[in-house]
């Protein structure tokens, strides 16, 4: 038992090896079966918790949440308790449709992320005995029943299973990117006294950790870290954390909502409050009174946000590979000003291609490159390597065909303590060509140079890194033929023959993506683990303006002085996890939406930080699975594309908000004046209520319309107090016009019945109403065409049409009798036009100049030019 408890307690990695395995009560042979299967009873297994798609009914109380949808629900529940049974039935329709659509989506969006999810490495090779004194024998177990103390043996391409601390290692080098970013393999080597190094347990030669992957070497390592204690697991437990506060969508939404639904409650009881002390009504003017904050409220908001979002998620994934999880996140997409991304892989194909070779005085020479080849190709010949290294890959590549015109004799692999790779050919009668590459201070110990001549080697490698490329020097020797093996001590007394220069090999559309994306109003930020001279080589190839390279840093006024660096830095390097969640969180503090691709563990922090995480589809499970939108390809030009789809979307938002809250609060305000003057109600509740079904109906067409170019040349936000101050000035126009509509009816029906008549007063409001909406949707649509005309308006042209239609047919249709309505005379009709032709010449004016005064008047809530949308 007590190897049990000492299992489940954390053991440290730090020690010589046979310290550690002390501590875990563990040896170089590994655990025998009984003791592994008591440790995995006592510690768990070694498995990382996936987040489950929700539930039906957990989807439909989410619906629930949204504002308007409660407040619809509870208006339908008033009007069930007054007997209102037309009214309840409209009311309770809207919140059962909307909850469905949303409920629906956001299952689609699940269904689909659940077919995108990638299992990990499988297996791993232990070493384990069937019983104590029995020789131990290497066998493939699944991960999920390894625990501290197992001994693994780890070769090329392998998986690192879990957190694990060297015992023996033979030039092994280890993928760290999806943990740290950085693109270039780590080397990792059994030293016996570790010490803390300076980027710390990451930088530790003798630790590898779970996410991470072996490149090159061998090794031999045993278990110090399972499941939840990895360092793997601790970052994807922050997946069960909330998003460091609301979302773009939410700030906007729920903003305008609110301010909405303290109108609606305000209305019924000013309505009762006023009908009671000026008209002597009670109770029955009640469903009136609901009816009234019912045309207030935008309905349809609910079902027209999920429809638009919705419909842009299906577009994005059926052309794009884009999976949007959740639907809000679109919107986000489209309200993006800053996206921060990794270099690796982004930017870059995550391969090293060779820039120049330069000889011993920094001239262009490809004898180096020919010579460094040739040692490339005898390593991989005669090392028996699984695959060759990146950089030999990279000079067998640029060489061409090299390296068969000579006998290879020998070869001694690459070593990441020594850092060299030897590879020995056959020169001239009797003598072997050492052919030696490897790091530059390495090779450079190791040639016959003076102190002056290796200084001024070095200032001319220092030169080269600082310009951001990767170096690998080459040295050769000859000596006198043998038969005897070569080893590490042959590499002496060599002659410096010079440097080869490696740039990482650009995306072939990251350029292109990239100059779309800066047309689009969205800066670009890099936030890499990279060198950051490399970083910053990368960008200006790709024609980004990099500036001040910033190393983000600690201690104190480290946030303060990161906000201020956020703003003006465009790329980030030797970023740790944290550090990129506190740039992300430094630029919406500032008051941007950030988006953030990523597809590692260590890019879970920022993901969850960021108003919309991206991940591609190859991603690591954890990475994918804090993501709001997932790639089918670490593509710059599929955001490209999410960011238009996402402000499509946000711009019919837009354009159904203007539309409806302007016409709708013009409504009230007339009905609530007419409510007071005229001796019966201006309108029946059930003929309010069938007004805004016929307006939302139309008004649904919204989520298929295409907004012109110029409405998706920006971010779009929706802001409430922009929507404020444009609901307040439009509808202020439209209860002109409804009262210039009163005056008529008045004027007309002036004598002993003055207004009197309610079935004509109802017919004609109704009419007037319904065809003024038509001109509200016509003019107010969001999006200018290419030419600076208004384009044509499509389905919502053809829905205004067919709503126009419907107020000038339905009162004298069969169902006008039971809705209270009649057929007009047509010198009403011309008495109509009368007041609809001068409101809609006054309402196109009025849009005119409201566009003219800027961007927000195109599409209320975007960012506006001076707004701090251009950083970096």
């Amino acid at each position: 038992m007590a190897s049990e408890l000492a299992a489940a307690r954390p053991a440290s990695p730090d020690g010589t090896p046979l310290q550690v395995l002390r501590r875990l009560d563990s040896g170089p042979r590994g655990l025998t079966d009984a003791e592994a299967e008591a440790r995995l009873a006592v510690v768990g297994e070694n498995t990382v918790g996936e987040l489950r798609t929700p539930s039906w009914p957990l989807l439909w109380v989410r619906s629930l949440r949204d504002p308007f949808t409660a407040v619809l629900l509870c208006l339908g529940l008033v009007s069930t308790l007054v007997a209102s049974w037309g009214t309840a039935a409209v009311i309770l329709s809207l919140v059962v449709v909307s909850c469905v659509l949303r409920a629906t989506g956001e299952h689609r969006a699940d269904r689909s992320m659940a077919a995108l999810r990638e299992l990990v490495a499988g297996t791993a090779t232990v070493l384990r005995r069937t019983a104590d004194g029995e020789e131990p024998r290497a066998r493939e177990v699944p991960v999920a029943e390894l625990v501290p103390g197992d001994v693994l043996r780890l070769g090329p391409g392998d998986l690192v299973p879990a957190d694990v601390r060297l015992l023996r290692a033979r030039g092994l080098t280890v993928h760290q990117a999806p943990l740290t970013g950085e693109s270039a393999p780590v080397a990792k080597a059994a030293v016996e006294e570790p010490g803390l190094g300076k980027r710390g347990p990451f930088g530790q030669p003798h630790l590898c950790f779970q996410g991470s992957s072996v490149a090159t070497g061998t090794a031999t390592a045993v278990v110090v870290e399972t499941g939840a204690r990895t360092r793997f697991a601790a970052a994807h437990g922050s997946t069960g954390r909330g998003r460091a506060g609301p979302s773009a969508f939410d700030r906007s939404v729920r903003g305008i909502s609110w301010v909405l639904i303290r109108f609606m409650l305000l209305t019924p009881p000013l309505v009762l409050m006023a009908n009671a002390a000026l008209r002597g009504r009670g109770l029955e003017t009640l469903p009136f009174a609901v009816a009234v904050a019912v045309g207030l409220t935008p309905e349809m908001l609910p079902v027209i946000v999920t429809l638009c979002l919705a419909r842009g998620t299906r577009q994005l994934a059926g052309a794009h590979g884009v999976i949007v999880k959740r639907l809000p996140a679109l919107h986000d997409l489209g309200a993006v000003d800053v996206l921060c991304v990794d270099k690796t892989g982004t930017l870059t194909q995550d391969r090293p291609v060779v820039e120049r070779a330069l000889d011993a005085d920094g001239h262009d020479d490809p004898e180096v490159l020919r010579w460094a080849a040739i040692g490339a190709w005898w390593s991989l010949q005669l090392a028996e390597l699984p695959a060759p290294d990146a950089l030999d890959e990279a000079l067998l590549e640029a060489a061409g065909a090299v390296g068969e015109e000579h006998d290879g004799v020998a070869a001694v692999p690459f070593d990441p303590v020594r850092r060299l790779a030897t590879a020995v050919v056959r020169g001239r009668f009797g003598r072997h060509v050492l052919v030696v590459r490897g790091a530059v201070e390495d090779v450079l110990e190791r040639c016959l140079l003076e102190p002056a001549e290796r200084e001024r080697l070095r200032g001319l490698a220092a030169r080269e890194a600082d310009a951001g490329l990767r170096l690998l020097a080459l040295a050769t020797a000859e000596r006198a033929a043998r038969t005897g093996d070569y080893t590490p001590a042959d590499e002496r007394g060599l002659t410096f023959r010079g440097l080869i220069a490696f740039r990482d090999a650009l995306a072939p559309t990251a350029a292109e993506a990239l100059r779309g994306l800066a047309e689009a109003g969205v800066t670009v930020k890099i936030l890499t683990g990279d060198h950051p001279g490399t970083a910053a080589r990368v960008c200006r190839d790709l024609g980004l303006k990099v500036g001040e390279v910033h190393t983000v840093g600690s201690g104190p006024g480290g946030d303060r002085a990161l906000a201020t660096a956020a703003a003006r830095t465009t790329v980030f390097a030797r970023c740790t996890p944290d550090d990129k969640a506190r740039v992300v969180a430094a630029l919406r503090a500032a008051g941007h939406t950030v988006g953030f691709l990523g597809d590692g563990a260590n890019d879970v922090p920022a993901l969850r930080t960021a108003d919309v995480g991206v991940a591609p589809r190859a991603a690591r499970d954890i990475a994918r699975e804090s993501a709001d939108v997932v790639l089918a390809d670490k593509d710059l030009t599929s955001i490209g594309h999410a960011v238009t789809a996402g402000r499509r979307a946000s711009g019919n938002i837009a354009s159904y908000l203007r539309v409806t809250l302007s016409s709708n609060l013009g409504n009230v305000i007339a009905m609530l004046v007419a409510g007071l003057l005229l001796p019966f109600l201006p309108m029946l509740p059930v003929q309010v209520l069938v007004q805004n079904l016929c307006f939302d109906a139309a008004q649904a067409s919204f989520a298929h319309d295409r907004p012109g170019r110029a409405a998706l040349r920006r971010p779009t936000a929706l802001r409430p107090r922009a929507f404020l101050r444009f609901i307040t000035g439009f509808g202020a126009l439209n209860a002109v016009a409804d009262f210039a509509t009163f005056a008529v009816l008045a004027l007309v029906l002036w004598g002993p019945d003055a207004l009197n008549d309610e079935a004509v007063f109802h017919s004609a409001w109704f009419t007037e109403n319904l065809l003024t909406q038509a001109l509200v949707m016509v003019l107010l649509r969001t999006g200018r065409g290419e030419c600076g005309r208004r384009r044509l308006p499509g389905p919502v042209g053809r829905a205004a049409a067919v709503l126009a239609l419907v107020g000038l047919l339905l009162p004298a249709s069969p169902l006008g009798p039971p809705l209270g309505m009649t057929e007009l005379p047509l010198p009403y009709y011309l008495l109509l036009a009368a007041v609809l032709v001068p409101y809609g010449l006054a309402l196109a004016a009025a849009v005119r100049r409201y566009e003219q005064r800027g961007p927000e008047a195109v599409a209320p809530g975007a960012e506006t030019p001076d707004a701090p949308a251009r950083v970096g």
